[in-house]
């Protein structure tokens, strides 16, 4: 049995409606709303494709994310979902430990560039446990996929710098970080510039996120 299996998805998902503030000035609230679903879409298109996965956990409070979710077989978790990304997965580690589940791999709702292979790649690297594997963000400062053996191994704190306090505390914790780097993992969609900078990357496969951006780009004349 790959040392994969039993580990969980978990990806917590704040409100559409007040998601991606910091686009706030390039994009509508509505055009924030959709962009916000479009990319979880294809986040759980990609990951329910991933066999190596034992199932999905989605904290959330909002009914739209949830009944999206559900369509792609992920159960879902209100537990934490009110108190930020930390608050989110910490409740879920804690629930997949509870229930004897091998690992989790948290990911954010806004990388609509990830592949199948790449979790699938990042899954294999994963060492037995205790375990910790980290893919960082494009900027080398977020955190954009771990995975922790078990669940609540390593304690996790998210935000915009996170990726060398992870390591840190893995090492805190006894665990020595595998580093893996995926740069459709690593492209999520904060600011400004990452709609362009998206736009500007191969397209591996059709992506909701895509389209709208492309037909917001079209009517807008450009990104700039």
């Amino acid at each position: 049995m790959s040392i994969a299996r039993g580990i969980w998805a978990v990806i917590p998902i704040k409100e559409f409606t007040s998601a991606k503030q910091r686009l706030a000035a390039t994009l509508t609230p509505e055009q924030r709303r959709a962009l916000a679903a479009a990319m979880f879409e294809d986040v759980l298109e990609t990951i329910a494709t991933v066999a190596e996965l034992a199932g999905i956990l989605i904290v959330t409070a909002d009914f739209a994310a949830a009944e999206l979710a559900r369509r792609y077989g992920a159960e879902i978790s209100t537990d934490g979902a009110l108190s930020g990304h930390t608050g989110a997965i910490a409740a879920a580690s804690r629930r997949l430990a509870a229930e004897g589940r091998a690992g989790m791999i948290t990911m954010p709702g806004d990388i609509p560039a990830l592949t199948s292979a790449e979790i699938s790649l990042t899954l294999a690297a994963h060492k037995p446990a205790p375990s910790f594997t980290i893919v960082p963000a494009h900027d080398d400062l977020g955190s954009n996929a771990i995975i922790c053996s078990p669940p609540d191994s390593v304690p996790l704190k998210f935000g915009d710098n996170s990726f060398f306090p992870h390591l840190e505390s893995a090492r805190r914790a006894g665990v020595t970080p595998t580093i893996i780097r995926q740069p459709g993992i690593a492209m999520d969609i904060d600011n400004p510039s990452d709609l362009a900078t998206f736009l500007r990357m191969p397209q591996f496969r059709p992506t909701r996120t895509h389209a709208f951006l492309e037909l917001w780009e079209w009517s807008k004349g450009g990104v700039s």
